[in-house]
């Protein structure tokens, strides 16, 4: 199955807060997208991986994937190392895609950085020609996607470009609120050991955070990414 975006994360959620707007822009737009979650938070204050697991179905739901997995890594033990390397590799050259979303390079929870760096190791073992690999007891082929991007997460790090979601921002938030074990509704009394993700200051943030993106470039609100490479442009006339 070929996708068209691939967003990995550390936790689930990761992708609902920070680039979830992205998401939904793409799959109301037809394209295939999927989710790969590395661990199922289970380290976190609040929740049950079981739990975690079907909120992250929840979600996929509300956005449209195409897919959405969970890899099972260990939830802030897990490292970047050739046996991650290898299992995220066959991810890439299971579904393909042409762009890949993934953590931010540097970020409060230690997790998201290490995500990201692992990510960038799975992309080149992926495109190596004399890396065998077998997935379903099938030969693998080779596969480089055309981008990586990261997303930006609770650290606000200067992005490469955003992008125009605004017509999404509220699919995003949908699909936020499909994590009940970790966030509490404006309109609903908070339950349970508060966390730092799980505090209204933190949402009020990620929502100031899309308007000063899409200020930046006359929208309403965006998302912001960063990029190890340089951006390509070959219309200056079809930009915002």
């Amino acid at each position: 199955m070929k996708l068209d975006i691939l967003a990995f994360a550390a936790h689930p959620d990761d992708v609902e807060l920070s680039c979830g707007g992205t998401i939904a822009k793409y799959c109301a737009a037809g394209k295939k997208v999927g989710i790969v979650d590395f661990t199922k938070g289970e380290m976190g204050t609040r929740g049950t991986p079981e739990l975690r697991l079907q909120e992250a179905e929840n979600s996929a739901r509300i956005f449209g994937l195409t897919v959405r997995e969970n890899l099972g890594f260990k939830d802030v033990y897990f490292t970047n190392d050739f046996a991650h390397q290898i299992e995220v590799a066959k991810i890439i050259r299971k579904y393909q895609p042409e762009i890949i979303l993934a953590n931010a390079p540097e970020d409060r929870h230690p997790d998201h950085g290490k995500a990201a760096r692992l990510v960038e190791s799975a992309v080149f073992l992926s495109g190596l020609m004399k890396l065998a690999t077998e997935y379903g007891g099938q030969t693998q082929e080779v596969w480089r996607p055309k981008a990586v991007y990261h997303y930006i997460q609770s650290i606000l790090i200067d992005p490469d470009f955003v992008l125009d979601v605004s017509d999404y921002w509220e699919t995003k938030y949908e699909a936020i609120w499909a994590f009940s074990s970790q966030f509490t509704k404006p309109d609903e009394t908070p339950e349970g050991p508060q966390t730092y993700i799980s505090s209204p200051d933190f949402l009020k943030m990620l929502d100031s955070r899309g308007r000063v993106f899409g200020q930046s470039i006359g929208v309403k609100f965006a998302e912001g990414f960063v990029t190890n490479r340089n951006i390509g442009v070959k219309d200056l006339f079809n930009l915002i």
